[in-house]
């Protein structure tokens, strides 16, 4: 009874654990750029005195999926998207250089560009400020030129390029804020080779409909935890009135 207990006690504490990571993911989907978590289950013996013959189950996130997201027009001239590999830099809560996908791009109340989560986009010198405009262009290399207020359109004023930097995966690691950071808290260096889609977006690549499926097939589970626990219970109190027979 015991053995079978904590293995479906734990399996079911983690099974919650891990619809708790699904269920971020279908909250994220329609999120631009964003990456998703991966989870899965596995058996882990349980050590101590003596031979480790019980086992209990785990969830846990072996990684992130950094496949892309399809690109689609939006007609913004703020929206980018970033088109193979890359990041881009923009400035966390903290303060601290961190790196996202997402290129949805607005003024804030003091003419710093951001993204629609609010983090400031950084350029070559740090947050980029944008003067009074008529129209912003974003080129293909993340440079950002305006055609300032008052001015012909033959006029046009490049104010600062979008920080782009493209560190191999492996050093990365996805904060709580679902932002990327490098592993050594190093900053990532600019890359001149990146190219954006201007006026797109990158749509998130979570799958909504195998995120349902995994959230269906873990309440499945759940469900089988329980009655093992249930089940386990029974037979427990059936030995109990076997042994106040005797």
């Amino acid at each position: 009874m015991d053995k079978s207990i904590y293995l479906s006690m734990t399996a079911a504490t983690n099974s919650l654990l891990s619809e708790a990571a699904v269920a971020s993911n279908l909250a994220n989907a329609n999120m631009p750029g964003f990456r998703a978590d991966l989870e899965q289950f596995r058996s882990m013996p349980v050590f101590g005195d003596g031979h480790p013959s019980r086992v209990y189950a785990m969830s846990e996130r072996p990684g992130i999926d950094f496949s892309h997201g399809s690109i689609y027009h939006t007609g913004n001239p703020l929206d980018f998207a970033i088109n193979g590999e890359g990041w881009v830099a923009v400035q966390a809560a903290d303060g601290s250089e961190a790196y996202t996908r997402r290129g949805d791009m607005r003024l804030n109340n003091v003419g710093l560009l951001e993204n629609g989560n609010g983090q400031l986009i950084l350029g070559n010198g740090g947050p980029i400020a944008m003067p009074p405009s008529e129209q912003t262009i974003i080129g293909s290399d993340g440079t950002i030129s305006i055609r300032p207020t008052g001015q012909d359109a033959t006029t046009l004023a490049v104010i600062d390029r979008i920080k782009l930097v493209n560190p191999p995966v492996e050093q990365l690691y996805k904060g709580g804020d679902g932002l990327f950071r490098l592993r050594s808290e190093e900053l990532a260096s600019v890359d001149a080779s990146i190219r954006v889609a201007p006026e797109s977006l990158e749509a998130s690549n979570v799958s909504m409909v195998g995120a349902m499926a995994r959230m269906i097939e873990i309440a499945r589970r759940f469900e089988l935890d329980i009655k093992v626990m249930t089940a386990a219970k029974e037979n427990d109190e059936v030995g109990t009135r076997i042994l106040s027979l005797n």
